[in-house]
Order: C-alpha cells, then structure tokens, then sequence
C-alpha cells in the first residue's frame, strides 16, 4: 500500500466536500490513470472502488473516452456468438 501525503495548505484549497474528500480523489486519480492508459478498466475500478458500471458512468461525465482497441473489439464480438 502507497501513502501520498499532501500539504494542508493544498487539502485546505481544495474545492471538494471534506466528507467524500478521499473517495473524491480516488476516483479522480482512477480517471486519469485510466485516460492515460497508465491503468486498464479493471484496475481503475478497483482503486476507486465502483463497478464497471459506476466507472463507465463516471468516466462518461468526465468526458473521458474508453481505451477500446480493435483487437478489444474483435475480442468482444466473438465472445457474443
């Protein structure tokens, strides 16, 4: 397990409800890991704890567009025969 410590004065700057505070980072960082291809769907998911579902809809609000190549396509399409 990683921790990354980050300043008061940034924490005390941050425009998110204290509440869902590290939850709200944690999807933050999934979607740009994600965006990034520094992370696969799965991976994402898993670091910010949501389903592929919430994932995919938050990716979608954050106009983040899914890594899906042609073999990824190819692959899905004869796993539906």
């Amino acid at each position: 397990m990683l921790s990354i410590t980050i300043p008061d004065s940034v924490l005390h700057s941050l425009k998110l409800p204290e509440k869902t505070l590290t939850s709200d980072l944690m999807k933050l960082l999934a979607v740009k890991l994600y965006e990034k291809g520094a992370l696969g769907l799965g991976k994402a998911c898993e670091l910010c704890d949501k389903s592929r579902v919430e994932f995919l809809q938050v990716l979608k609000d954050e106009g983040v567009f899914l890594n899906y190549d042609d073999a990824e396509l190819e692959r899905d399409l004869a796993n539906m025969e």
